[in-house]
């Protein structure tokens, strides 16, 4: 009698813990309340991306720079770039208060409204600019390909054209040849001169982020319609700054340039060539939903 007097209220116990469970999961999440401190709503956290990237480091800076959020103990929860939107996209979904790390073409601000936090301190930089880097030795080994990568120039509105089709499920090559095929004069003008590479090889390696996943496919599509051997390799941002310092690559099109990337910039300098710039007016800051309308500057991450 004990026994079954026991089990049963071990069985309430746990359909209980299952109601309680079910309640709490019913329960939507509460919305940003522009009348409650915004540092207490997100736990004095903003939400990063992978480890070690140049975003990362510049906002770290930014937390020094701003003595107010060092004050109020604000950090940088490192992520992935594909799990900070996952998280900005359940925050929008329920209108919770969020601070992403963001960038600028990005196809995010096509599915979402969002803004960039002001910087007042100018601690992000004006603009960036996406820029091409060669090995030392590709100008002269390679001329072909050089001179392409050299003419290869595209707007924040055309880049994000490849990316929204990546983003929708389109495989990133295909949707790389769908915008070539769309833009025939804008290929005219990357194609202009560009001799046939006869199977020569060209190794582009890049970040794996939706802008430089976006050119590294449209310029390896480039490069095989004229007849090189192209291949391209994901990696890690400093493996794959070393990847063309040291010669193990020919290019890369993802060193963000003059803020995001300065400290491998100035630490690889001597060792590789600038191509050119394939973007100007890329943007890097604190991005924000625009429905946090009190929040507009990074000083606002105090009130």
């Amino acid at each position: 009698m004990r026994k079954k007097f026991i089990t049963s209220v071990s069985i309430i116990f746990i359909l209980g813990l299952i109601l309680f469970g079910c309640s709490k999961l019913n329960t939507k999440p509460a919305k940003y309340n522009p009348n409650k401190p915004i540092g207490e709503q997100l736990n004095y956290t903003l939400i990063g991306i992978e480890a070690g990237a140049g975003l990362m480091n510049t906002t770290q800076q930014a937390l020094k720079e701003y003595p107010n959020l060092q004050k109020n103990h604000w950090q940088l929860m490192p992520s992935s770039t594909a799990s900070m939107i996952s998280t900005l996209d359940k925050s929008i979904k329920y209108k919770q208060p969020i601070v992403v790390l963001g960038w600028q073409p990005h196809w995010i601000f096509k599915k979402y409204k969002l803004k960039f936090l002001k910087d007042p301190k100018k601690v992000y930089g004006k603009s960036e600019n996406i820029t091409t880097i060669t090995n030392k030795k590709m100008k002269n080994e390679k001329p072909g390909a050089f001179k392409l990568l050299q003419q290869f120039k595209w707007s924040p509105s055309n880049m994000s054209d490849v990316m929204m089709d990546v983003n929708n499920g389109i495989k990133p090559n295909i949707a790389a040849k769908r915008f070539i095929k769309k833009n025939p004069n804008l290929v005219k003008k990357w194609l202009k001169n560009i001799p046939n590479g006869h199977g020569q090889s060209v190794k582009l390696t890049y970040v794996a982020w939706d802008s430089e996943i976006a050119s590294t496919n449209v310029v390896m599509e480039l490069l095989k319609s004229k007849g090189y051997d192209a291949s391209i390799y994901a990696m890690e941002v400093q493996p794959m700054w070393i990847s063309v310092a040291t010669g193990s690559a020919d290019a890369s099109l993802a060193a963000w340039l003059p803020n995001t990337s300065r400290t491998l910039f100035n630490q690889y300098k001597n060792k590789i060539t600038i191509a050119g710039e394939s973007l100007n007016g890329a943007k890097v800051g604190l991005v924000v939903p625009k429905y946090m309308k009190n929040i507009n500057s990074i000083e606002d991450l105090n009130k």
